[in-house]
């Protein structure tokens, strides 16, 4: 008797969650979600081929890219650069880098590698001229500072390398700039440089690496995660039975996720660089996109920066477009939130925010960037957005319940393939 009266408890409690979860009633069984998602898997590996590059494209427009340099390469590229100065110097012709052009109007949007890549346009740096006489002082040092580093075979970070000089470079973002244009003026990544970013992105999941020869089990590292190694160098034998790679704009619902260790419902890989991606996050996104061959699946804020951020990940950077082949993962899908789901999954109107005139300028200076042009679907969100003017975050959906993202939201999205 008390075992019938538990039984219609437990009923009348599962209906009632249902009730206070939009949308739970829809969902189907586990399993009948992991053979979507298996499917899912079968297809991004039936239909990963090989990578195509510049040279596969054969473009008219003669373009730049970097490749990653062992350090005696490294070593020997600034040897040539210096003897070239002191050729000019002797000469009587002055000092001065010959430097290619980062701006917007020597990039380029290529379809058929789907990334934004850099054209061969360069700038004279000269020592003589006063409006460029600091910036050619900083490049002489900052490639006396890599020098030392390929000497020693050490890394430091890029906050170390500001502070060797802080008086020359004045704000880090001055030296980081510099530090990138060394890179093209070499003909290398960033990571050849043996300067690296401070530690930002993290995962966790069904993943299983080497980190500098220690094995890592992604499973087991509680919901903070695993640290995203800063030199991708020490990352190897990447091993997992993940379906797909999740990757999640914000550090917030990234936690949600660890906690609710949603991997082990639905098995994947769940990775976050906490807001605007950094250059070890994307790097560890492709290894594992190309290593693994899973599909990569993103959650973000539906507002203009989310899908910019989406962007930086698939199609690169305009600011590093000069390694964009290193740095950008091949086919993302983006499966929320989007301007669509805001209604379709009725989402208060007290979670939602009204956009910015920035917001709004941001959202139709995207609609003209054609990496999004190439892309209907998300045209068609963009320019909802537009019209609405309404954005929201992922934390939008904890109105429903906290657990709401990982119980209901995402299985009813990947039970129904709604991504774009």
């Amino acid at each position: 008797m008390a075992d019938k009266k538990k039984r219609r408890r437990a009923a009348h409690d599962s209906d009632s969650d249902s009730d206070a979860l939009p949308f739970k009633s829809k969902l189907k069984p586990d399993s009948v979600i992991l053979q979507t998602l298996k499917n899912l898997k079968a297809s991004s590996a039936a239909s990963s081929s090989k990578t195509l590059t510049l040279a596969d494209v054969g473009l008219s427009t003669t373009c730049r890219e970097v490749t990653d340099l062992p350090i005696d390469e490294v070593q020997y590229n600034i040897g040539s650069v210096m003897l070239n100065l002191a050729r000019s110097i002797l000469a009587g012709e002055g000092f001065s880098f010959n430097v290619p052009s980062r701006s917007s109007a020597n990039q380029l949007y290529v379809p058929e590698l789907d990334r934004i890549i850099l054209k061969d346009k360069s700038s004279v740096r000269a020592f003589s001229n006063v409006s460029t006489v600091r910036k050619t002082t900083i490049t002489t040092r900052i490639l006396q500072l890599i020098h030392q580093l390929c000497t020693k075979n050490i890394h430091v970070t890029k906050r170390d390398l500001f502070y060797t000089d802080v008086k020359l470079f004045q704000d880090q973002t001055q030296s980081d700039a510099v530090l990138d244009d060394v890179s093209c003026i070499l003909g290398c990544t960033r990571s050849s440089l043996n300067v690296v970013a401070a530690e930002k992105g993290v995962v966790v999941g069904r993943l299983i690496f080497s980190d500098d020869g220690d094995m890592i089990d992604c499973t087991k590292m509680g919901m903070g995660g695993k640290a995203i190694p800063p030199n991708i160098d020490r990352v190897g034998d990447m091993q997992s039975d993940a379906l797909f790679i999740l990757l999640v704009e914000k550090d917030a619902a990234y936690m949600r996720l660890a906690e609710d260790r949603f991997y082990n419902r639905f098995p994947c890989i769940i990775v976050t660089a906490k807001g605007q991606p950094d250059v070890a996050t994307r790097l560890f996104l492709r290894k594992m996109k190309m290593e693994l061959n899973l599909p990569v699946l993103a959650l973000v804020d539906s507002d203009p920066y989310g899908l910019k951020i989406l962007s930086v990940y698939g199609c690169g950077s305009k600011n590093m477009s000069y390694d964009s082949a290193n740095l950008t993962t091949p086919d993302i899908k983006w499966l929320g939130i989007r301007p669509s789901d805001l209604d379709k999954y009725k989402i208060p109107d007290q979670c939602r925010l009204p956009m910015t005139e920035q917001d709004i300028k941001t959202g139709k200076d995207l609609l003209e960037e054609d990496f999004v042009k190439k892309n209907p679907a998300w045209v068609e969100e963009l320019n909802l957005m537009v019209k609405t003017k309404q954005k929201a975050e992922i934390q939008a959906l904890s109105s429903f319940g906290f657990q709401y993202l990982s119980e209901v939201y995402l299985p009813l999205k990947l039970q129904e393939q709604d991504w774009v």
